[in-house]
C-alpha cells in the first residue's frame, strides 16, 4: 500500500475544522476530510448564535462564567472556562474580519441577544441560521488555502498510531486511500445518531470518539448528554429540527398539554429561561403530572413582523409543518441534541495520546460541565480550535520531502455486515436515557450493546463505512450505558 504524506490531517468541516485549517501555519501541508458535502456539520444547523462578552459596559468575564457554571451543576473544568470566556470575544472579532455578517443595531454595532441561562445580552448571531453564516464564511476563506486539500464525501475506516505518526484509511468513490501525518486533528462531531430522535444531522454517528478510544485515549463523561426541550415536535422523522433557544429569549412561552403556562410551578423566577436540562427536567415532571406528553411554544403574542423577521428559516420551517408561529403555538418535545463529554483533551486541544487532537463536539474540554449553556458550543469550537492550531504550529514543522511511502494496513474485504444493528442500538438508548436515565433499562441495555460492540470488534467484516459507523454508535452507546450504570450503583448525581 502507498501512503501519501500530509503534515496535518483534518477530520471534520464544521466550525472546529475550518477555523483551524485558517490558524495553521500556511507552511504545513493539510488534508481536510468531510464525510459529505463541507456544507453539511452539525455547526452549520445552529440557529441561536455564539456567546461572548462583547459589551464590558453590560456585562464581564466573570458574569459569563457564573452563568456557565450554574448551567453546568459546577461540575465544569474552570482552567478551560476561563480560556474559553476570556478569549472568546477575540475569536468572535475575527469572525467579523473573515466576513461573518452578524446582525446590527442602528449605530452599527453587534446586535446581542438574551437565551436560557444567560443574566446578559451576550449572543451574536445571524438572524436564526447563525451557524451556516459562519461555515459559509469560513469556507470562503478555506478553499482560498493553497496549502489545503478538501476531500469530500469521505469517510474514515482506519485510523492507526504508527511511531511518531499517524496512518489512516479514507474511503472515496468505493477506493480505499491511504495517508500518514504527524498530527491528527479530530472535528468530527457528535453522536446524535445513537438516539432514535436526534436534532444532529446524519453524519453524527460519534466515529471520532470511536476511533480516539481504540487507540486508547482517554474518553470522560460522555454520559453528560443533553436533550433540548424545544424540538419541534415531528414523531415521524428521525431527525428532529430545532427551534432555538433564542425563541425563548424573545419571550416564548411554553405550555403543557392544556395550552398552560407551567414553567413557573418549577422555577418560580427564571420560567422559560432556566437552562436546557431544567427546562426539560421540568417538562418530564409536568408530563407525568398530565398525563400526556403534549406540549407547545407560544410566541404568536409578539408583533407577527418582528417574529418573522428575528426567526426566518424557524418560521418557514415550521410553516411547511403546518403551523403559522406568528399566530398559533407550536408542538415541540425533548430530543437528544448536543454531548458535553467526549474526547478528554487539555487547554491546548491535545488528547492523550500524542499526535492526536480533537476539538469541537467530539471533544471534552469540560467547559459545559454536565450542561451545556446556549451558544457557548460555536465558542467553544473557535476558541480550541485555534488553540490546537497554535500548538501544532509550535511543535510540528512542514516537512521537506512528500515523497510516498509504504506500508501496511488491514485488508478491507470481509463478511456483509448484519442488518439492524444501529436501530436496535437506537431503541435501547432512548428508553434507557432519556432526560433522566433508566437505570434498570440501562442496565439491561448494557448488555445487550455489549454483545454487538463485541461481535463487531472480533468479527471479520468488510471495511465499509456502514460497519464503521455501526462500530462507532455501538462504542459510544457501551461507554454511556456503562458511565450510567455505574452511576446508578451509587445513586449517583440525577
Amino acid at each position: 500500500m502507498q501512503f501519501e504524506k500530509f503534515d496535518v490531517i483534518i477530520v471534520g468541516s464544521g466550525v472546529s475544522g475550518l477555523y483551524c485549517a485558517l490558524n495553521l501555519n500556511r507552511a504545513l501541508k493539510i488534508l481536510m476530510i468531510s464525510k459529505k458535502e463541507i456544507t453539511l456539520c452539525n455547526s452549520a444547523l445552529a440557529q441561536g448564535g455564539v456567546a461572548a462578552v462583547m459589551n464590558p459596559k453590560d456585562d464581564d468575564y466573570s458574569l459569563h462564567i457564573k452563568d456557565t457554571l450554574i448551567a453546568g451543576g459546577y461540575k465544569n473544568d474552570m482552567n478551560n472556562l476561563k480560556i474559553l470566556v476570556e478569549q472568546g470575544p477575540t475569536d468572535v472579532k475575527n469572525l467579523i474580519k473573515y466576513g461573518v455578517d452578524f446582525d446590527r443595531n442602528a449605530d452599527g454595532s453587534v446586535n446581542l441577544t438574551l437565551e436560557g441561562g444567560h443574566s446578559r445580552h451576550r449572543i451574536a448571531h445571524h438572524k436564526d441560521s447563525t451557524g451556516f453564516e459562519i461555515v459559509t464564511a469560513l469556507i470562503d476563506q478555506v478553499i482560498k488555502l493553497k496549502n489545503l486539500t478538501i476531500m469530500e464525501n469521505s469517510h474514515l475506516l482506519g485510523l492507526e498510531k504508527d511511531g511518531d505518526k499517524f496512518r489512516l484509511d479514507i474511503f472515496k468513490e468505493s477506493k480505499h486511500h491511504y495517508y500518514t501525518t504527524k498530527a491528527v486533528v479530530l472535528a468530527t462531531g457528535g453522536i446524535g445518531r445513537v438516539y432514535d430522535f436526534t436534532t444532529n444531522s446524519a453524519i453524527a454517528t460519534g466515529d471520532g470518539i470511536q476511533f480516539a478510544y481504540n487507540m486508547g485515549a482517554r474518553i470522560k463523561h460522555l454520559s453528560y448528554v443533553q436533550f433540548h426541550p424545544t424540538a419541534f415536535a415531528d414523531r415521524k422523522n428521525r431527525e428532529c429540527f430545532l427551534v432555538s433557544e433564542a425563541v425563548r429569549g424573545e419571550g416564548a412561552y411554553l405550555l403543557n398539554a392544556k395550552k398552560e403556562r407551567f414553567m413557573h410551578k418549577y422555577e418560580p423566577e427564571r420560567k422559560e429561561l432556566a437552562p436546557r436540562d431544567v427546562v426539560s427536567k421540568c417538562m418530564m415532571k409536568e408530563q407525568a403530572a398530565m398525563g400526556s406528553d403534549e406540549f407547545w411554544l407560544d410566541i404568536s403574542y409578539k408583533d407577527p413582523e418582528f417574529v418573522r423577521n428575528r426567526f426566518p428559516m424557524i418560521y418557514k420551517r415550521v410553516l411547511e409543518k403546518g403551523y403559522d408561529m406568528t399566530k398559533e403555538p407550536i408542538p415541540i418535545y425533548p430530543c437528544q441534541h448536543y454531548l458535553m463529554g467526549g474526547i478528554d483533551v487539555d487547554g491546548n486541544g491535545a488528547t492523550s495520546v500524542k499526535g492526536l487532537y480533537a476539538a469541537g463536539e467530539c471533544a471534552h474540554t469540560g467547559v459545559h460541565g454536565m450542561n451545556r449553556l446556549a451558544s457557548n458550543s460555536l465558542l467553544e469550537a473557535l476558541v480550541f480550535s485555534r488553540l490546537i492550531a497554535e500548538q501544532i504550529n509550535l511543535t510540528t514543522p512542514a516537512e521537506k520531502d512528500y515523497v510516498p511511502t509504504e506500508g501496511d494496513f488491514r485488508s478491507p474485504e470481509g463478511e456483509d455486515l448484519p442488518a439492524g444493528l444501529r436501530t436496535e442500538i437506537r431503541h435501547i438508548m432512548q428508553k434507557a436515557y432519556f432526560v433522566v436515565p433508566n437505570y434498570e433499562e440501562a442496565e439491561k441495555g448494557l448488555k445487550r450493546v455489549t454483545e454487538i460492540k463485541e461481535m463487531l470488534d472480533n468479527g471479520n467484516y468488510a471495511l465499509t463505512p456502514d460497519y464503521i459507523e455501526a462500530k462507532s454508535v455501538a462504542t459510544v452507546a457501551y461507554i454511556i450505558l456503562g458511565e450510567v450504570v455505574e452511576r446508578g450503583k451509587g445513586k449517583g448525581e440525577e
